[in-house]
């Protein structure tokens, strides 16, 4: 894997013009991956790409990962913010969620990041769980919060398709998600992490001022950006790619140098549409300009029409050229997005 790895940042150099602002291992437990493989992959990037010498290099990783051995070696290796997989502080939840680390461990990894030189933390707090009282849900805002975190990811819980999560709770063996919940322990958290002075700048992340995760941010503004491995996601401003998901054809193909992957090459209302999307979960909010610029003025007065009944209710506003979502209308953002979105046989 490693080597299939390897050679595809090899075949995919030039994919993106520029030097890296941004590098993010995810997208599985990379902390389990042992560092002269690390190494290895490092070695491999700062030899195919120029890297800004103030770049994001994020690491992803469980609690129970984290030991003082690995926080030197990542931290010899460049990587210099962590996104801790912590889900909850209360054991009963990590239970539920059939989490491998306990509440004390999740503490603890914070403890030691810190005292390792990681200031740059982000952590991941899953809500709306059948075991996550309101009271509890405010004790795990509370407990990241006094940990010193600077960034915070929040998540609701899903339960997808054809996951043993959804035959439990078929079987009644696990008590069902509840949307109300969900909905309630949202509007309190973006209450909370206003009061402690952290933006709510996306609609699941909230960051300390000048901690804005600048990966993620750059999905959200639309730049372009390169994934390596099985399933991982590229995209260049115009088409977007994404590698066959099965490790052993992946492997294979780069044996003899093909890189297996899809391609969709984006229309323009497709791209206005991901624009209003993306942008719609931002602080920031949709630009007018851009839009008007980009798609023309047609398409800008279309959207703003379409944006009335939702600025009428309370769940947007105009704030000069961008138009944003209020507290309210944040709950329901996917479902306004879609609203907005234009049809492919509109003119």
């Amino acid at each position: 894997m490693l080597a299939a790895m390897e050679k595809e940042i090899e075949l995919q150099k030039d994919y993106i013009q520029g030097p890296l602002e941004t590098i993010y291992l995810g997208g599985g437990t990379p902390s389990l991956i042992p560092i002269p493989i690390l190494e290895s992959l490092f070695h491999k990037i700062r030899s195919g790409f120029q890297i800004i010498p103030e770049a994001e290099i994020t690491l992803e990783t469980n609690p129970d990962d984290i030991d003082q051995a690995a926080l030197a070696s990542w931290k010899e290796l460049g990587i210099n913010r962590l996104s801790i997989g912590i889900q909850s502080f209360v054991d009963e939840d990590l239970q539920w969620m059939n989490r491998a680390h306990h509440a004390q461990q999740a503490l603890d990894s914070i403890r030691l990041a810190k005292q390792a030189g990681f200031d740059n933390l982000t952590i991941d707090l899953i809500y709306g769980t059948p075991t996550l009282s309101d009271e509890a849900w405010k004790q795990n805002v509370d407990i990241a919060i006094a940990a010193g975190i600077t960034h915070l990811s929040c998540y609701a819980l899903t339960v997808e398709p054809k996951t043993g999560l959804e035959k439990m709770i078929e079987k009644k063996e696990l008590e069902a998600v509840d949307p109300e919940k969900q909905a309630r322990h949202f509007s309190l958290l973006m209450q909370w992490m206003e009061d402690a002075g952290f933006e709510h700048y996306e609609i699941s992340n909230f960051a300390l001022p000048g901690h804005r995760s600048k990966h993620n941010s750059s999905y959200w503004s639309g730049k372009k950006y390169l994934g390596i491995g099985p399933s991982a996601h590229s995209f260049n401003g115009h088409s977007r790619q994404w590698n066959i998901a099965n490790n052993s054809l992946y492997i294979q193909g780069l044996e003899k140098n093909n890189l297996l992957f899809e391609l969709e090459t984006l229309t323009e209302e497709q791209q206005l549409n991901e624009y209003i999307m993306t942008a719609l979960r931002t602080i920031e909010g949709i630009s007018l300009n851009r839009v008007s610029t980009t798609w023309g003025a047609y398409k800008c007065e279309q959207l703003l029409l379409e944006a009335t009944k939702f600025i009428a209710r309370g769940d947007a506003y105009l704030a000069a050229d961008f138009l944003i979502l209020t507290k309210s209308g944040r709950l329901l953002a996917d479902g306004i997005a879609s609203d907005l979105f234009f049809l492919s046989n509109e003119n």
